[in-house]
């Protein structure tokens, strides 16, 4: 992991404080290498950086520190008294706090434990920093979409009339832990036939049959970065209407990815996609956001909406993913992440977008 704690001290400069308190697990994750699922960061601005962590993480966390740079440590009472002796010992006067994410009672009892100090509020300044992502970050998540596509690939062989939408599910996911997932990105979505309307339905009892579209939206993780992809086959064969309404989404995908630079507006992009479904007036059918951000979270970041208000930067991961809905009839999306490269877009994504026929 790279010394992300080096960037924490320039955020520290830039805001004028003198620490940062980090509670939220991505966040933490970002600055300690692993996701404790509890657990505090702090970093100050006269060069204190610590990971607090109890007897469940310690190790780990030891660990870790080799490469971040910080110090763990196991509290020998509560997170708060180790907390509280810490600012006392580098005399913190204001703190930066995730006031996006921090729960009040969280709040309530920071601000009764650290008495006079100012807190500050951190807003979407490090959401920013991760969002500009390292080549090694990009490794990682290659290395998840890489496992996330070879048990997609091994799951078409199974795909079959017959099938359940839940039983082939169980299936993706048990491919994907055995390819070497950390864990899903989120919960499976396998949908067959009119099913594949609904853009974010749950697998059920329903039936894989001939002729129908399946729809697969799916991510595994390594070393805590996410993948994500979708994509539609159909089973046995597909009608004209069927294929044409795929051709549709790709054309719209690829313009999509096409915009997706560095400097353009993530509204913009939006629009490259959303033109291209108008023109055969699909568009209506198009109910989500063009793409998000993904990271260490799912969905971080921008996102290529029209209500977006941000511009692309070199660094930034997102995803593209258009779709159509017809209700009672078929849904199509097809999805992939791009990285903005120093170089220029990457797509992180391979499996082919071809219409596959199985």
């Amino acid at each position: 992991m790279m010394m992300n704690k080096e960037k924490a001290f320039e955020l520290l400069k830039e805001m004028n404080s003198d620490a940062i308190l980090l509670v939220d697990e991505a966040n933490m994750h970002y600055m300690c290498g692993f996701s404790p699922s509890e657990g505090m960061v702090f970093i100050t601005a006269d060069g204190g950086a610590y990971h607090i962590v109890d007897s469940r993480y310690i190790e780990t966390a030891e660990s870790h520190a080799k490469e971040t740079g910080l110090e763990a440590i196991e509290p020998e009472t509560s997170f708060d008294d180790t907390l509280k002796r810490l600012a006392d010992k580098h005399d913190i006067k204001t703190l930066v706090i995730e006031n996006e994410t921090i729960s009040l009672k969280k709040y309530q009892e920071l601000f009764a434990l650290l008495g006079g100090v100012k807190f500050i509020d951190l807003g979407d300044r490090l959401m920013r920093i991760r969002n500009r992502k390292e080549p090694e970050e990009i490794v990682f998540m290659k290395k998840a979409n890489s496992i996330a596509e070879k048990a997609f690939l091994e799951l078409l062989n199974h795909v079959k009339a017959g099938k359940t939408e839940k039983e082939l599910a169980a299936y993706f996911d048990y491919l994907m832990a055995k390819g070497g997932s950390g864990g899903l990105s989120f919960d499976t979505i396998l949908l067959t036939g009119a099913n594949t309307s609904m853009p974010h339905g749950v697998p059920g009892d329903a039936v894989v049959k001939e002729g129908d579209f399946v729809l697969f939206d799916f991510g595994a993780t390594y070393k805590g970065y996410h993948s994500d992809m979708t994509r539609t086959v159909a089973v046995g064969s597909a009608t004209d209407e069927m294929k044409h309404s795929y051709d549709l989404v790709l054309e719209a995908q690829l313009a999509g990815i096409k915009a997706f630079e560095a400097g353009v507006k993530c509204a913009d992009v939006y629009k490259a996609a959303y033109d291209v479904l108008d023109r055969e007036n699909m568009a209506k059918y198009f109910r989500h956001g063009l793409g998000h951000g993904v990271g260490l979270e799912i969905h971080e970041g921008f996102n290529a909406s029209p209500r977006s208000k941000d511009t692309y930067e070199t660094g930034n991961v997102s995803s593209i993913e258009p779709g159509i809905y017809l209700p009672d009839k078929f849904g199509i999306r097809i999805e992939d992440v791009c990285y903005l490269s120093p170089r220029g877009r990457e797509n992180l994504s391979t499996v082919t977008k071809e219409l596959i026929i199985l």
